[in-house]
């Protein structure tokens, strides 16, 4: 069983005292060892950068024609690094200077003299430059990439811009080495340890630096990968931001014959099983907790490192999911409370939601993270009801911090969630169960939620059961829900014509059918968040009812036996095409 323990309004208030005393303490009372700034006299190392690169982008840069975040910008003559960006992911990957590893994918002259001249202006620009561009996070990402490119940015300089990068790399070390202490808890604490971690593998005659960096290295990857491989987020995606950041690390230290320590070793073994863990039949990460989109490229990258080459584990009791494997199916399932507070800035209330794929199909989804965009937007994706599970009263099992108050100085942190999730799992020769209950709803309407879900040997059958049991006699009587399926924005959705199920049809013509006992079932609209290009419409299936006492929906998926070419038949319910918002 899952236990989440204290009270969340006195975790909160005691993060916001840390972090108001925090944010007054000088650099030097926070720091361990020297701190002295000096200018790195050599690079011996360049860190390799294995993200997927792209040539022809190098020519669009050389243009003066920057894409990032969904946003193409042509400078027109102008400096990059001083226009208006169309927006802050915009201007974040900008100045993170990640974009480098294209040029450089190019392999030309002309690559090697636009990137280097790219560089000094951005280090000629220094105060001018607007203040995204100091974030410690961009900074660390800023770090990495300028170490990784090192051999693109350097080849053929002069002397005194080889002193000026230098400069700026000792500079870049001094302010991350100030703001870790005080960096936001989670990825950005962990991306700046790694830049400093990289910073001691390439910069000759730092033994202090390396001493640091390593034991700081070790305390983050103790206190942020759990026993199973998952991340203390519970964001399926952190890990495959550590891994494509720490293993090149790793192999860079190797190099330099500082031999890594159990720690990092220990932790890239848990977190390797973990990316086959959360993957669909298709690539892609399931979209729980912040996930969204995924580059399925980088993980084919990072699982290349991984020598097992195992299968995925069937549960992560840890991390707080569950993972059914039969045929060509997959189910991912969320039994997990809430992540501590000072790592729940983008967790979402969607305990005991799940997802489901067939082969290359995606099926049921959860609406995911967007990219980018306006809060408001992401506050939706964090709900429950973007989430393919059961809503009471159309309310969220959990909630996230207003914009004001303490919410103004703390984020938007997840709070209030179930403290309790009872997991049991079954696995029997001709079918696999797993059975969750939560509490969620437990204080605002004397409700407990339990999924049962069963995938049978062959992976054409999942039957499902959801109910809602009142802790007290009486408790939550005519109170609404809603369970509600949300369905990937290439599947074709059609009621049937006694509008007792609905025919899904994949890309690949294959087909599942929904059916629900107790229900009829509704399609309607939703959204899916996390489109690799943007928003898209998509439908959902959703059945609604009241409670009445312990109160049960059962429901299943069927495979059908043959291919279907979906169409539209008097009075029924068609989706529209998926279109970009």
């Amino acid at each position: 069983m899952a236990t989440r323990t204290g009270s969340d309004w006195g975790q909160l208030w005691s993060l916001a005292i840390r972090k108001t005393i925090g944010s007054h303490l000088p650099s030097r009372w926070d720091l361990i060892g020297p701190l002295a700034q000096s200018t790195p006299t050599r690079l011996v190392i360049a860190p390799q950068d294995v993200r997927t690169a792209d040539p022809t982008v190098a020519t669009d840069i050389y243009a003066g024609l920057f894409t990032f975040a969904g946003h193409a910008v042509d400078v027109g003559g102008q400096s990059p690094f001083l226009i208006e960006p169309p927006s802050i992911e915009w201007a974040r990957a900008l100045h993170g200077f990640s974009w480098l590893r294209h040029l450089r994918a190019s392999d030309s002259t002309l690559s090697r003299s636009n990137a280097r001249a790219l560089v000094d202006e951005w280090i000629k620009l220094g105060s001018k430059l607007p203040p995204v561009a100091w974030d410690d996070s961009v900074a660390a990402r800023r770090l990495l990439s300028w170490l990784s490119q090192s051999p693109l940015i350097l080849e053929d300089c002069d002397h005194a811009f080889y002193q000026r990068f230098l400069k700026a790399i000792g500079r870049h070390v001094h302010q991350l080495r100030c703001a870790f202490p005080r960096a936001e808890d989670g990825l950005p604490r962990m991306r700046i340890v790694l830049a400093l971690t990289a910073a001691a593998a390439a910069i000759a005659d730092q033994p202090g630096l390396a001493r640091w960096a390593m034991r700081a290295l070790d305390r983050e990857l103790a206190v942020q990968i759990l026993p199973d491989g998952g991340h203390i987020s519970r964001h399926p995606g952190v890990i495959l931001e550590i891994l494509i950041d720490l293993l090149p690390i790793r192999q860079a230290l190797s190099v330099r014959g500082t031999t890594p320590s159990a720690t990092v070793g220990e932790a890239i073994d848990r977190m390797m099983p973990m990316l086959r863990f959360f993957r669909h039949g298709d690539g892609a990460f399931g979209l729980f907790n912040g996930m969204g989109a995924t580059e399925t490229d980088l993980v084919a990258t990072v699982l290349a490192y991984d020598d097992s080459r195992g299968t995925a584990p069937s549960h992560a009791r840890h991390s707080g999911y569950q993972r059914i494997d039969a045929g060509e199916a997959v189910v991912l399932m969320d039994t997990g409370v809430p992540p501590p507070l000072r790592f729940a800035r983008q967790a979402h209330a969607g305990c005991l939601s799940f997802e489901m794929s067939d082969g290359g199909n995606r099926i049921i989804v959860n609406c995911g993270m967007p990219a980018g965009g306006r809060a408001v937007w992401r506050a939706v994706a964090r709900s429950t009801a973007a989430h393919s599970t059961l809503v009471v009263d159309d309310t969220s099992s959990a909630r996230i911090l207003p914009n004001h108050g303490i919410g103004a100085r703390l984020g938007p942190l997840l709070h209030a969630g179930p403290r309790h999730v009872e997991t049991r799992r079954e696995d029997d020769p001709d079918q696999v169960a797993v059975v969750a209950e939560h509490d969620g709803y437990l204080a605002g309407y004397g409700l407990t939620h339990e999924r049962t879900l069963v995938m049978d040997i062959s992976g054409r059958i999942v039957m499902g059961r959801d109910r809602l049991e009142p802790a007290t006699s009486g408790a939550g009587e005519r109170t609404s829900f809603a369970v509600r399926f949300h369905l990937h924005p290439q599947i074709k959705a059609n009621r049937s014509q006694n509008g007792r199920s609905v025919l899904l049809v994949c890309p690949d013509r294959s087909a599942w059918r929904f059916v629900a006992d107790e229900i009829e079932p509704e399609l309607e609209e939703t959204v899916f968040l996390a489109g690799a290009h943007g928003m898209r419409r998509s439908s959902q299936i959703v059945l609604y009812g009241r409670v009445a006492g312990a109160t049960e929906v059962t429901w299943r998926l069927e495979k059908e036996a043959d291919r279907v070419r979906p169409r539209k038949r008097s009075g029924e319910e068609t989706p529209t095409e998926p279109l970009l918002l």
